[in-house]
C-alpha cells in the first residue's frame, strides 16, 4: 500500500508575497508622481529660469489696491455779504489719487479802500466724506488780512484718506468767508492817524 504524501493534503499558502509587492509598488508610484510637481518647479526655475507663480495664493490680476483709486474733488467759494472781498477757487475741479497730498489755491481780493480781516469756514460734501478729507495746510486755520486793494492766492494742501467709502466718487470742498469785525476794527484803529487838539502840535 503506497504511503500518502503529507504535502498533498496541506492547505495552500496565501500568496501574501505577491499582494505585498503590489502594494509596495503602488506606494512608490504614488510618491514618485507626487514629487514630480516640486521637481518640475525646481527644473523650471533653476535650469530654464522660469518662475512659476503659486496660483493658490496669487492675487487676481484685476484686483485694485486702495492706492490705485482716483476720486474727483470739486472746489467752491462763497462770500458773506458783509465782507467786501472777491473770493473764488483758481481751479474748480481736480482728479486725485487717494493717500497722496495735493495743493490748490483760492483767489481773494479786497475790493474796499481800507484793510479788512476775514475768517473762512470750510465744509465738505457729502457729509459722510468729511472725516476722510484731511487738510494739512489751509488759509482757514487763521484769520486773513488784506490791505485795501490787495490780491492774494491762498493755498490749501489736502489728502483724501484711502478709507473713503467706496460709493463716494466726488468730494466737494467749500469755503465761506466772513468779515471778522473784532479784528478789522482793531486793525483800523491802529492804522488811524493820531488826532491832535486845536492849537496843540503833535508830538515829534
Amino acid at each position: 500500500m503506497p504511503t500518502p504524501d503529507p504535502q498533498a493534503n496541506a492547505a495552500p499558502k496565501p500568496k501574501t508575497f505577491g499582494i505585498g509587492k503590489l502594494v509596495g509598488i503602488s506606494v512608490v508610484a504614488f510618491a514618485f508622481t507626487f514629487s514630480l510637481v516640486p521637481l518640475y518647479r525646481i527644473a523650471c526655475e533653476k535650469v530654464f529660469g522660469i518662475r512659476l507663480e503659486n496660483s493658490a495664493v496669487a492675487a487676481p490680476a484685476t484686483a485694485a489696491t486702495p492706492a490705485e483709486r482716483w476720486v474727483t474733488v470739486e472746489f467752491d467759494a462763497t462770500v458773506n455779504s458783509r465782507l467786501p472781498w472777491s473770493f473764488r477757487p483758481n481751479e474748480t475741479r481736480m482728479r486725485v489719487r487717494v493717500g497722496e497730498q495735493y495743493e490748490t489755491t483760492y483767489y481773494a481780493h479786497n475790493d474796499s479802500t481800507s484793510p479788512v480781516v476775514g475768517s473762512a469756514t470750510p465744509s465738505v460734501a457729502p457729509a459722510r466724506a468729511s472725516g476722510f478729507f484731511q487738510k494739512t495746510e489751509c488759509f482757514c486755520f487763521t484769520a486773513q488780512t488784506l490791505q485795501a486793494g490787495e490780491t492774494r492766492d491762498m493755498p490749501v494742501r489736502f489728502i483724501i484718506d484711502p478709507s473713503l467709502p467706496a460709493e463716494v466718487n466726488t468730494v466737494t470742498l467749500s469755503y465761506t468767508f466772513f468779515k471778522n469785525d473784532v479784528l478789522t476794527s482793531r486793525l483800523n484803529a491802529q492804522a488811524a492817524p493820531a488826532r491832535t487838539l486845536p492849537g496843540v502840535a503833535a508830538a515829534p
